[in-house]
């Protein structure tokens, strides 16, 4: 039986560019290359829609808030509507703020941004935080508390917080199985909520 052609042209470009951003990058913690992360957010989106821009957006999600990459390079290279979702994919810092006394602030900020996004937007995050929480659960199964030690914020406690909002900003995909593994992971993590 014949695969089906899918024109995957701007996935193809989209992904050679995450790759080149994210060249000889680790994934903190983790041991393998930053590329596997993005490349996992592009097949949990998959899993949710064939639309080539979003997969493009997953495999792009992480170049402008963890590279050299700009919006503009983005916009440049793939359009506007890619280089939006990138963008509202991509954590606010302030200035003269570490990441440590910022964390909330940004972290609340996005959850908010998240709750008010488009369907779109929310697909290529749900790619993002899904990989995240797998991430989060494969390390809690070995390592127990002690992970929250690679954190900036090491309070388990606030990253509770933080994945329960936004599966509650994510609820728009709770008809897909992305989002059902999503909510099922944060519960074998942080326990049941009562």
């Amino acid at each position: 039986m014949a695969n089906k052609f899918i024109d995957s042209e701007l996935l193809d470009r989209a992904i050679v560019f995450a790759v080149r951003a994210h060249h000889n990058t680790e994934r903190r913690g983790k041991g393998f290359p930053y590329i596997v992360h993005p490349m996992e957010a592009v097949s949990i989106v998959a899993s949710i829609t064939s639309d080539q821009e979003l997969l493009a957006a997953a495999a792009l999600h992480d170049t402008v808030e963890d590279t050299d990459v700009t919006v503009e390079d983005i916009r440049c290279e793939f359009g506007d509507r890619i280089a939006g979702l990138v963008y509202a994919e991509t954590d606010r810092f302030t200035d003269g703020v570490s990441e440590e006394d910022s964390w909330y602030d940004r972290k609340k900020a996005a959850i908010d941004r998240l709750a008010a996004a488009s369907r779109d937007v929310k697909m290529v995050a749900m790619g993002d935080k899904l990989s995240n929480m797998r991430a989060i659960y494969r390390d809690y199964m070995t390592q127990g508390d002690e992970l929250w030690q690679i954190f900036h914020v090491k309070d388990k406690a606030a990253h509770e917080w933080r994945y329960r909002s936004l599966a509650a900003s994510l609820a728009e995909l709770s008809d897909t199985f992305a989002y059902q593994e999503f909510v099922y992971l944060i519960d074998q993590v942080f326990g049941n909520p009562v």
